[in-house]
């Protein structure tokens, strides 16, 4: 924050850009309970899992919806995406009563992420050295369409299924986007900090190939909103001692205004009818990526995506659907791909084939008597 600030009153050029162009929403501590426990106990006497949780005794980290298990059983059910959708997955009833075993803290995070239209996101943690990101959940290999047979000794508990999400190359972008910057978060030779290094010496890892787990904020927001959120993990000691922070600033400076600025690659627009009024909610469907986005309040929407070609189209309830080709380039800034939807008579022939119990009406051909029954329904529809 103090860095942003002053290089901003200071007229640097880049940091200027990123702060005029871009929404930044930065939250000190989503566990601030667990923050103070750790701070009073400091680096000396602090441990890996000192201020993990909430006084409660929430792990907000795991504390969210499991969508991505509602999604792959969805699946299995061949309801996707006629039934079930494959984005904006909706809150559970049950996970929203006022008795679920839910903390505070991840009720104000979700009802946050309901009210922002948010594209990018990073939670910032500790005890590890690089970057994690969706799915953070491992998909029970009796749960994949395709599996091969198992042998006898292959126990499912060992040996998850690692589903990736359709935005699987976007994600290694971000994610190297990181590491690579970092100052030693890349390197070859650190290795894991407490167990073998997971990432191959890229300093990037799939969650579920690592640590898989459910419920997390990385899956909820991926499934739940627009937003691509990863993890970064800025290194092995938990709560580094105060004479080392000013180079975990230098490692992860450059680092960090890399990865916000990645918000701007991809395609962005406007969904608006042939009024020029915007159009809330419009779905945006990338050809080739099963994961929709929905544009905001205003009509507009962002969709991160690597360098390509793209077959875009928008749709919306009660308009006919738009496509187009918008192409992603290296450099950063993203593609503008406007949508204008004309209105369609969808609406009308459903209400009218409602009327007719859903059955195909029945033409009437010139020259023929029509049958009582048949002249009764007409008398009906008109």
């Amino acid at each position: 924050m103090q860095f942003l600030c002053k290089e901003y009153q200071d007229g640097n050029p880049r940091v200027r850009s990123l702060v005029t162009e871009t929404r930044i929403h930065l939250v000190p501590s989503l566990n601030p309970d667990g923050y103070e426990l750790a701070r009073e106990a400091g680096s000396e006497l602090g441990n890996w899992a000192l201020g993990h949780w909430t006084e409660e005794g929430y792990d907000l980290f795991e504390n969210f919806p499991d969508l991505a298990s509602a999604l792959w059983a969805a699946e299995e059910r061949k309801l996707v995406p006629h039934k079930f959708p494959n984005h904006h997955i909706p809150i559970p009833e049950h996970y929203l009563a006022e008795d679920a075993t839910v903390a505070v803290e991840t009720r104000a995070v979700m009802a946050w992420m309901d009210k922002n239209p948010f594209v990018l996101g990073a939670n910032l943690q500790g005890g590890e050295k690089h970057v994690s990101f969706p799915f953070d959940t491992a998909r029970p290999r009796g749960e994949t369409p395709a599996s091969a047979p198992r042998p006898p000794d292959d126990y499912e508990d060992d040996n998850p299924e690692l589903q990736e999400t359709p935005d699987h190359a976007i994600f290694r972008w971000l994610a190297i986007s990181y590491a690579s910057a970092h100052l030693t978060m890349a390197e070859t030779f650190h290795g894991g900090c407490h167990t073998q290094d997971m990432t191959d010496a890229m300093g990037i890892v799939q969650g579920a190939k690592w640590r898989p787990r459910a419920g997390t904020m990385n899956d909820f927001s991926y499934l739940h909103t627009n937003c691509l959120e990863l993890s970064l993990y800025l290194g092995c000691d938990k709560f580094p001692h105060e004479s080392e922070l000013q180079q975990e600033w230098e490692n992860n400076k450059e680092s960090l205004l890399t990865f916000m600025e990645q918000v701007h690659r991809g395609i962005k627009g406007l969904v608006t009818d042939q009024q020029g009024e915007p159009i809330a909610n419009a779905t945006i469907i990338v050809g080739g990526i099963n994961h929709n986005i929905k544009t905001a309040s205003g009509g507009d929407y962002w969709r991160i995506l690597n360098p390509g070609e793209y077959r875009v189209s928008a749709r919306a309830e009660g308009y006919n659907p738009s496509v187009k080709t918008c192409s992603v380039f290296y450099d950063i800034g993203a593609t503008q791909c406007n949508f204008v939807l004309s209105r369609s008579n969808w609406k009308r022939i459903r209400e009218i084939m409602a009327m007719n119990g859903n059955r195909p009406i029945r033409r009437v051909v010139p020259g023929r008597p029509m049958t009582p029954r048949e002249r009764m329904r007409l008398r009906m529809r008109l």
